[in-house]
């Protein structure tokens, strides 16, 4: 599943190259969870669509985030199982555009990358390694320098990689902390859509709070 991410990824950046209009299509500003009447219907599925483009000006934006992918995937996706590893990711890139819509103070400012799905993985894997006993401050230093370029390069949108960073680490704590039996996998997924569900009713009161 990591490299099938990759994969999709990495073709859909070629097709913004070679094809201006994906991004168009695809990117994801505020504004779209809820449209603008008369102007912008409703696109909330830009959501995460976003999460699989990148920055066509940048070739080191894509390049950053598949090797996090794959580094991070490496260790998540055999701890977790494929579809377990789908759900984080995801959940997770739904969470970095949460956490956009939620503190941006510009509804209108597009973002794309995959990094608020990877520091959902970042967030994944403290929580996991932590499970396991095993020692985590290496991941909290990475975390730490990671979370910072946000704040010091402005084109980041650091508000992806909260966002993204605390609907991960909500997932593993599902996956990993539920009790042990027979009805683990039914509560891991039911704890999976809980996380889902607080995401959606955050989304709606971000789309209450803004400005039109």
């Amino acid at each position: 599943m990591t490299y099938t991410l990759i994969g999709i990824c990495v073709v859909v950046f070629l097709l913004q190259l070679v094809l201006p209009g994906v991004t168009n299509a695809f990117i994801y500003a505020p504004f779209f969870t809820a449209g603008v009447e008369g102007a912008v219907p409703a696109q909330p599925w830009r959501m995460l669509t976003a999460a699989f483009l990148h920055s066509p000006g940048s070739y080191l934006h894509i390049a950053f985030n598949m090797y996090a992918l794959y580094i991070l995937g490496k260790v998540l996706e055999p701890a977790l199982g494929r579809a377990r590893f789908l759900a984080l990711y995801l959940i997770s890139a739904l969470g970095g555009s949460v956490g956009v819509l939620l503190l941006t103070g510009n509804p209108g400012q597009g973002v794309v990358g995959a990094s608020g799905a990877v520091f959902g993985l970042f967030g994944a894997l403290f929580i996991v390694q932590r499970k396991r006993g095993a020692d985590v401050r290496q991941i909290v230093v990475l975390i730490a320098i990671n979370a910072a370029l946000g704040f010091l390069v402005p084109s980041i949108a650091w508000q992806a990689h909260l966002g993204g960073l605390i609907a991960g680490a909500a997932c593993a704590a599902v996956i990993a902390y539920a009790p042990r039996g027979p009805r683990q996998a039914r509560l891991q997924w039911l704890g999976l859509g809980g996380v889902v569900v607080v995401l959606i009713l955050l989304t709606l009161l971000g789309v209450s709070l803004l400005p039109f």
